[in-house]
């Protein structure tokens, strides 16, 4: 709209002609300012997440469950294996043994023949007792 179907003039008035017209309120007033903070609500609600948390922990944990089973089987297969192959390795320790130990007593026999009263063999602590072999070497106390 143009000031001279505003002020009922037509053309173009002076400004010191023209009566005063003043703004104010829109009948009825002006809305009511809002000053309160309002956070909009937006994505999920405290329980729902705690809820997908809870359920994605116990899904995790089920999982572990269920790989700790599997992990137990195959550590007892792996432990029945080698229950059943002990005879067999322990035989050839055995066979081992008894070869290094008739090595061991010939080189004792060679290598103590000059000494007077030495028997090939015999033990020389007298304990009677048998120790396995912890330096490697090979005691007489097990013939």
């Amino acid at each position: 709209m143009t000031e001279s179907v505003i002020r009922n003039k037509p053309g173009m008035a002076s400004v010191k002609d023209m009566p005063i017209l003043q703004d104010g309120p829109p009948p009825g007033g002006f809305a009511p300012v809002r000053y309160a903070r309002r956070i909009p609500n937006k994505g999920p609600s405290a329980m729902a997440i705690f809820l997908a948390a809870f359920g994605a922990f116990s899904y995790g944990m089920y999982q572990v469950g269920k790989g700790n089973k599997i992990r137990r089987a195959l550590k007892e297969e792996k432990f029945a294996a080698r229950r059943a192959i002990l005879p067999v390795l322990q035989a050839e320790e055995d066979e081992r043994f008894v070869k290094e130990w008739k090595k061991y007593l010939e080189y004792e026999a060679e290598v103590m023949k000059d000494v007077p009263g030495w028997k090939v063999g015999e033990n020389v602590y007298n304990s009677g007792r048998w120790m396995p072999p912890a330096t490697g070497e090979l005691r007489p106390e097990v013939w």
